[in-house]
């Protein structure tokens, strides 16, 4: 049985460490870029300092041994209400990573159903991820489906 606790401020060294291990295993050049630019880092530990205490933001996580096996991001956003957004309130999982010491014991699955329950809390309408190709099964099973909408992005 995971064991799984809201994040605090000792956490973040190790919650880069994961979030760098999510950016190397989804692999490619846009998630993990051969540049050594490190400064993302010291921006995501800035970052994660700040919106620990921030009612929109959820880090959820899974202590190891010697440090965190697992962790889980989600936040609320709020956007304009409409027809299939009737309050406007979008939850977004912006990533879930299991160190792979720790794999297969239901980590991800302790995480993704907390904050789930947090988004429920929340009152949000809609819950948003992106899946990896390990990740999709868990999410599917978890009533994830896929996104009617489709996505672009612009880089400034």
């Amino acid at each position: 049985m995971s064991r799984i606790r809201q994040a605090v401020g000792d956490d973040v060294p190790e919650l880069v460490r994961l979030r760098a291990l999510l950016f190397e295993t989804l692999g490619g050049a846009f998630f993990n870029p051969t540049a050594g630019d490190e400064e993302w880092r010291h921006q995501l530990a800035a970052v994660l300092k700040e919106q620990l205490g921030s009612d929109a933001v959820r880090v959820l996580v899974v202590d190891g041994g010697d440090g965190l096996a697992a962790c889980g991001i989600g936040t609320i956003e709020q956007r304009l209400p409409g027809p299939h957004l009737r309050n406007g309130r979008i939850g977004f999982v912006l990533g879930v990573v299991t160190d792979p010491a720790h794999r297969r014991r239901g980590h991800s699955r302790a995480i993704m159903r907390g904050l789930l329950d947090w988004f429920r809390e929340q009152g949000a309408a809609r819950v948003d991820l992106h899946a990896s190709p390990d990740g999709e099964p868990l999410y599917r099973d978890l009533g994830f489906t896929d996104h009617p909408d489709p996505a672009l992005y612009w880089r400034p």
